[in-house]
């Protein structure tokens, strides 16, 4: 299982330059992947952009969505444009994992209609790839063509429809950050549907989840933790989070067990000794990675 590592994009007060010293270590830390989350309406940083910073700072490490929320992009050209041109400047190292979005307040503040979200999403999908593969054509003709197969498409999403439209559109699947039994169902159920589309092979899988090491740990996660996903869902979230060595350890040793190909560790501060302590612990996994 390759491990990646998530910029603090979305820790409050995040800034360009936090992104690119937080991307440059990841990268000298020997880590596959940088990660981003999407929220709309939330002290963060667009996913996007965040990841431009990222890789005008690095040379080779991965670079990740998980998740875009594309429900309440409105225009699905304009998506395909920016992540054609974030893979183009980073030399082809996106993956792009995308999903609708599943915040309430974004949706409502965006105007997202409360309904049809699901077909819009596949329509949505159709146009991108139509983009990416050039067959959009303008004044001065069609808008040229990534090279085949970028940027790799993978998807979230936890209903039946979202497992059949990643064996429709997409490379694989992009866990939630909390839940052993969601993901080990989800995981079935992805697969079940990719046997039963036709599909070759078997879908990626990609997990995340959140970690705080060294002093004050716990609490550094409790606090922000509550902040991001408030009463409902911080209890879960919180109960996956590993503080500590051994909690992390024990973490990632369950999640490989599953067969997950891709792990993002997302930080809950953005203190820079967070990527040290975190390589340290990991230095076994970084240096002999396995996965596809």
């Amino acid at each position: 299982m390759r491990i990646g590592i998530g910029l603090p994009a979305a820790v409050p007060g995040a800034s360009a330059t936090d992104i690119g010293r937080w991307a440059a270590r990841g990268e000298q830390a020997g880590f596959h992947a940088l990660g981003v989350i999407d929220r709309l309406v939330y002290d963060s940083l667009d996913p996007v952009v965040a990841l431009a910073a990222a890789a005008a700072c690095t040379r080779r490490i991965g670079l990740y969505t998980t998740v875009l929320n594309v429900g309440y992009r409105p225009n699905p050209l304009v998506t395909a444009k920016q992540l054609a041109s974030l893979d183009l400047i980073a030399g082809g190292r996106l993956t792009a994992g995308l999903a609708l979005g599943g915040w309430p307040a974004d949706h409502a503040a965006s105007g997202t209609p409360p309904t049809g979200r699901g077909a819009a999403f596949d329509a949505a999908l159709t146009a991108m790839r139509e983009f990416w593969d050039g067959r959009v054509t303008g004044a001065a003709g069609p808008a040229p063509a990534l090279p085949a197969g970028r940027p790799t498409l993978l998807l979230g999403g936890l209903v039946p429809a979202a497992y059949r439209r990643v064996a429709a559109f997409a490379e694989g699947w992009v866990a939630p950050s909390f839940g052993f039994e969601t993901l080990t169902s989800g995981m079935a159920a992805v697969r079940e549907a990719w046997d039963t589309a036709g599909r070759e092979g078997s879908p990626r899988v990609t997990v995340e989840r959140y970690f705080c090491l060294g002093p004050g740990a716990d609490d550094a996660a409790d606090a922000y933790l509550h902040h991001y996903y408030g009463t409902d869902y911080f209890p879960h979230v919180r109960a996956d989070t590993p503080t500590t060595p051994d909690t992390l350890s024990k973490e990632i040793a369950r999640l490989a067990d599953t067969g997950c190909d891709d792990l993002v560790l997302f930080p809950c501060t953005g203190d820079l000794d967070q990527i040290d302590r975190l390589a340290e612990i990991l230095d076994t996994e970084l240096a002999h990675p396995t996965g596809r």
